[in-house]
């Protein structure tokens, strides 16, 4: 009679054991799923508060972000695997990823255009894209290779003024905060970044416009990254950024997608 229970006391261990370790996590749970977003630095402030939206309409959802130049976010991406959503400024950094490991759900969610900073003084009075040419303006651009610097050499391509306006550059950065920041601080006379970098840098900075039939268009995609913890979840995240997401990226300076 011993053995008998001491073996129906086993079975109960084992039963309990596995109702609370197997199986769905009980509605009303404290757990949370965390979103790993790999997105381009231009979308810093727009994407902070798209992600405080994202994780208010779904509770439970927790959204970390990655903010860096998109071909460096590629590199990382490729060689290491580690995040759910990519969210490129570079049609380019998107295809690395597309090959390896792989996408879906590739949709562009917003456009950007270039426009000319200054610090607020404007001390080299620089009034236009041909005002860059000058040997005394001191230029900062983004690096080759960084989709806002690779956007400004093809704009100043199609002025016909890139090499002359090239020898001017003390500069070359990572990614367009860092371009707003060394013409915030003085640093420079002007460089050139994304419109959108316009709202977050406020009074710091003060714009020359660049015209349109020279000035570049940057198309914006997110997608779904092969191998991720949480792919519906990660979809679901694409998705806001065309439904209640294009409000705030319109606030932000950027544009509707194409069509």
């Amino acid at each position: 009679m011993s053995k008998l229970w001491i073996a129906l006391g086993a079975l109960l261990i084992v039963a309990s054991a596995c109702s609370s370790s197997g199986g769905d996590a009980p509605a009303g749970s404290d757990s949370t799923t965390d979103l790993t977003v790999f997105a381009a630095s231009s979308l810093t402030p727009a994407f902070t508060q798209i992600g405080a939206d994202f994780e208010a309409a779904n509770p439970g959802v927790h959204l970390v972000f990655n903010f860096a130049a998109s071909t460096d976010l590629a590199t990382q991406i490729v060689s290491e695997g580690t995040a759910d959503v990519f969210a490129s400024a570079s049609g380019a950094a998107m295809d690395t990823v597309a090959t390896d490991p792989g996408v879906s759900g590739r949709a562009i969610f917003a456009t950007n255009q270039l426009v000319i900073i200054t610090p607020p003084d404007n001390p080299a009075g620089v009034v236009s894209v041909d005002s860059l040419t000058a040997p005394t303006v001191a230029l900062v651009v983004g690096a080759e290779g960084v989709p806002v610097g690779d956007y400004a050499r093809e704009m100043l391509g199609n002025a016909g003024i890139e090499h002359a306006v090239l020898t001017n550059v003390v500069s070359n950065e990572p990614d367009d905060a860092s371009v707003v920041a060394r013409i915030a601080g003085g640093e420079a006379d002007a460089g050139i970044v994304y419109t959108s970098d316009l709202a977050a840098a406020g009074s710091a900075v003060a714009s020359i416009a660049i015209p349109r039939r020279i000035n570049v268009t940057a198309t914006y995609a997110a997608a779904v990254v092969a191998g991720g913890t949480n792919p519906d979840v990660a979809q679901a995240f694409v998705t806001f950024l065309n439904g209640p997401g294009q409000a705030t990226l319109t606030a932000y300076g950027f544009g509707t997608p194409p069509g």
